[in-house]
């Protein structure tokens, strides 16, 4: 066993031992998901049947997430753990196991079609793009497939669940026909849009907008000199002044990098993480809102 995983499974062990006849909050279902966004779906599908607990908050990245001893502890002690797949979080399968998890789990993007990354970009997820997400219709399939899986964990809240995530289809079908109309007036030669990393190849194959990034699709790989230089005078020819950086990608790269092709850095995109509660993307909808209306402003500027 990997001496680090070994390490936090003993102090796990540990902990849950004090806690062992401890209830959970109040008899709700306890349900643990890999990171914020997946947090947020579902305590919208689960309501106030379940208890939701995140391995990684707000802000954090999960490409370079480390797991602690308390994770441990909270797995030990959940009935249903909720990842993405796509490759996004392989740390989290390596947890459970070492946690001696038994209990259900369910993968949030079981049946969408994943996103192919150009061969020529050098990444940690083989050839597929795990940020399903960024595509309402692909959160769709995460809300029916977070549902049955609280309906199966639950059998007694099936038919809430069930119209918890059909009042929220609802909201994504809404939100997708907004987003939709804030792009409409946009040209295409001003779909253009740079941003820290290849987070946004879902967004821009359903909008129709095309992102560029000096890193890949992990927040871990670093871009060669040659790379960046190659964006910048991309930058310059094609005259893009739609410019962002993520909430949880450190801004030093993109900053220096605008400066150098001479553009300014907009507002601070929502990515792989929400961000805190108060605010612009406490939740998924806000997410989606803010980005939307962020990149269409910055469009406009091309």
């Amino acid at each position: 066993m990997n001496p680090v995983f070994r390490k936090l499974l003993l102090a796990g062990i540990a902990s849950a031992a004090l806690l062992s006849g401890t209830s959970f909050a109040a008899d709700k279902l306890p349900v643990i998901a890999s990171f914020s966004i997946l947090g947020d779906l579902v305590r919208v599908v689960g309501g106030e049947r379940v208890s939701v607990t995140t391995l990684v908050g707000p802000d954090e990245d999960a490409h370079v997430f480390e797991p602690r001893p308390a994770d441990v502890k909270a797995i030990a002690q959940t009935r249903l753990l909720v990842t993405n797949g796509l490759g996004f979080e392989p740390w989290a399968q390596k947890l459970a196991k070492s946690a001696g998890y038994q209990g259900q789990s369910v993968v949030a993007s079981q049946g969408v079609k994943p996103r192919q990354l150009p061969a020529e970009k050098g990444h940690q997820h083989a050839e597929t793009d795990p940020h399903a997400w960024q595509d309402p219709g692909n959160v769709v399939l995460y809300v029916r497939n977070i549902a049955a899986a609280l309906a199966k964990a639950d059998p007694a809240g099936a038919s809430v669940y069930q119209a918890h995530s059909d009042a929220y289809v609802k909201e994504l079908q809404t939100l997708d026909a907004w987003a939709r109309a804030q792009f409409a007036a946009l040209p295409p030669p001003k779909r253009q849009v740079i941003t820290s990393h290849d987070a946004f190849g879902y967004f821009g194959a359903h909008y129709q907008i095309r992102f560029l990034a000096p890193q890949g699709v992990s927040t871990d790989m670093e871009p060669s000199a040659k790379e960046v230089a190659r964006l910048i005078q991309q930058i310059q020819r094609e005259k893009i002044k739609a410019v962002f950086i993520e909430n949880m990608s450190a801004p030093k790269l993109l900053a220096q990098l605008s400066k150098d092709a001479g553009v300014k850095v907009g507002q601070t995109l929502y990515v792989d993480a929400l961000s805190a509660p108060q605010g612009p993307a406490g939740s998924y909808l806000q997410l989606m809102r803010h980005n939307v209306t962020q990149l269409a402003a910055g469009m406009k500027l091309n």
